[in-house]
C-alpha cells in the first residue's frame, strides 16, 4: 500500500503547537515551558523512531491552499514570540529556571520551525508573503539570508562559489563563520549586480531594509527591556542562527558537482542534498528535510516536496544530525561511511 503525503492538520499542528505552549509558558511558566522545549527536544526524536513512517509524495501538479496560510500562522507566531520572551525575561514573575527554560524554547521554535516558514515564505510567488518572510529573518537579524539564499545559494550550491555548502571533513565551526560572512558578502554582491542589470527599476537596497529591520527589532527590544533586553534578543537571535546554519551544514556536507567539460558546472539534481525521511520532524520543519527536491523545484510548496530516489538519505532525523554535527569528531566518524557509500555510488553514474 502506497503512504499518502502528510495532510495539512499534520502540518499546522506539529509546527504551531510548541509556539502555543511556549506563549503559554511566558505567563504560565512551569510545565508550559517544559512541555515547549522536550516537544521539540524530544518528542520529535520519539515519534520519528517509534513511528517508522515515510509519508508518501503527493501527486505532480498538487495544491495545498492552506499551505501559506500556516506559513503566516507560522511567521507571525514568531514575530510574537520574540519580543514576548524578551519580556517575560526582564521582567519579576518567571522564576529563573523558567526564564532559561523559556529562551532555549524560543530560540529553538525560531531556529527549527520559524526560519523553515521564512525559509518557504521567501520562496513563495505573492509580494506580501516575501516580506513577510524577510521580516521573520530581520528580526532573527539574518535579513541577508533572504538575499544570500535565493540568488547564491540556489544558483551555486555544491560548488566551491557557495559559501553555504560545507566541504568534506569539514567541521561545523569552521563552516559557520565562513558561510556567515561569506553569505553576507555574496548575497549584497549578488543585489548590487542585480540593481546595476535593472538599473533605475529597483528601489531601496534590499540590505538597507534589512538594517532597518536589525535596528528596529534591537530597538523594540531595548524598549523593552532597556541594555538586558537588547542581550537577550542578540542570544535569541544567535540560537536561531546557528540552527539555520546547522541545517545548511548537514545538507550539504561533502557533496559537490561536477565540472563539465566546458568548464561549467553539472546541474543541480537530488543528488546535490542530503535528505532524511522521518515524518514528525518533516512535520514541524515543514518538510525541509526534503531539501533536495526543493533545490530541484524552488517554488513547489512544502507540503508537495518530493523524496527522490536517487537523493542521498541520512539515517537520523535532521534535528539528530544537527546536533550531531556540533561535535566535530563524532560527525566525521558517522559521515565518512555514508559519504565513501554515496560518493562510490555517483561516481558509476554519468554527470548530468
Amino acid at each position: 500500500m502506497t503512504s499518502r503525503p502528510l495532510p495539512m492538520p499534520v502540518f499546522a499542528a506539529a509546527a504551531l503547537s510548541p509556539a502555543a505552549l511556549l506563549g503559554h509558558g511566558v505567563w504560565a511558566g512551569g510545565g508550559w515551558l517544559w512541555a515547549g522545549v522536550l516537544y521539540m527536544a524530544v518528542l520529535v526524536i520519539v515519534l520519528d523512531q517509534l513511528i517508522p513512517y515515510v509519508a508518501g509524495n503527493a501527486p505532480e501538479g498538487a495544491e495545498f491552499p492552506a499551505a501559506d496560510a500556516v506559513l503566516v500562522a507560522v511567521g507571525l507566531a514568531g514575530l510574537a514570540l520574540m519580543p514576548l520572551t524578551v519580556w517575560a525575561i526582564t521582567a519579576d514573575h518567571l522564576r529563573t529556571g523558567e526564564k532559561l527554560l523559556l529562551a532555549i524554547g524560543t530560540g529553538t521554535f525560531l531556529g527549527q520551525v520559524g526560519h523553515p516558514a521564512a525559509h518557504e515564505l521567501i520562496h513563495r510567488p505573492g509580494r506580501w508573503l516575501y516580506r513577510l518572510g524577510v521580516l521573520v529573518y530581520g528580526m532573527m537579524l539574518l535579513g541577508h539570508h533572504a538575499s544570500a539564499h535565493r540568488l547564491v545559494h540556489h544558483r551555486a550550491v555544491a560548488t566551491p562559489d557557495d559559501p553555504n555548502s560545507a566541504r568534506a571533513e569539514e567541521s561545523f565551526w569552521r563552516f559557520a563563520p565562513r558561510a556567515w560572512i561569506g553569505g553576507f558578502r555574496a548575497g549584497k554582491a549578488a543585489e548590487d549586480a542585480r540593481r546595476i542589470r535593472r538599473a533605475g527599476r529597483l528601489g531601496l537596497h534590499p540590505y538597507l531594509w534589512y538594517l532597518v529591520i536589525g535596528l528596529g527589532s534591537l530597538g523594540a527590544a531595548a524598549l523593552i527591556g532597556g541594555l538586558p533586553g537588547m542581550l537577550i534578543w542578540l542570544l535569541l537571535s544567535a540560537h536561531a542562527q546557528l540552527q539555520q546554519l546547522l541545517g545548511d551544514y548537514v545538507q550539504h556536507y561533502g557533496l559537490s558537482r561536477a565540472r563539465l567539460p566546458d568548464g561549467r558546472y553539472e546541474p543541480v539534481s537530488p543528488r546535490h542534498s542530503w535528505n532524511t525521511p522521518h515524518w514528525f520532524s518533516s512535520a514541524l520543519m515543514l518538510n525541509a528535510p526534503r531539501h533536495s527536491d526543493h533545490h530541484a523545484h524552488p517554488s513547489r510548496p512544502y507540503p508537495a516536496l518530493r523524496l527522490a530516489e536517487d537523493a542521498p538519505l541520512l539515517p537520523w532525523p535532521l534535528p539528530v544530525a544537527c546536533g550531531m554535527a556540533m561535535v566535530p569528531r563524532l560527525w566525521r566518524r558517522r559521515m565518512r561511511p555514508h559519504l565513501k557509500r554515496w560518493h562510490t555510488q555517483t561516481a558509476q553514474e554519468p554527470a548530468q
